[in-house]
């Protein structure tokens, strides 16, 4: 099944070059593949897989192991962000 699975700030560095100006890519995954097995090729360092969503809802760090997805789905993960 095809996703659309996104990357932010620093975390674009993990995305094949040719894709990281537009930080997003179709991403064929087997059916019922969850969001640490979408991740885990990427090799995403854990500490920076921080704020994960699918289709613009939270996903807990608790659920990312388990939580299947679904055809289309838009998974967006963003890393720790320090303000000022």
């Amino acid at each position: 099944m095809k996703i659309t699975f996104k990357l932010f700030a620093s975390l674009t560095d993990f995305l094949p070059q040719q894709v990281r100006t537009s930080n997003q890519m179709d991403l064929q995954v087997p059916d019922g593949a969850t969001i640490l097995q979408v991740i885990e090729p990427f090799g995403l360092p854990e500490k920076m897989v921080h704020l994960v969503l699918i289709n613009g809802k939270y996903i807990a760090p608790q659920d990312r192991a388990t939580h299947a997805l679904q055809p289309d789905d838009v998974l967006a993960i963003w890393p720790p962000i320090a303000g000022g």
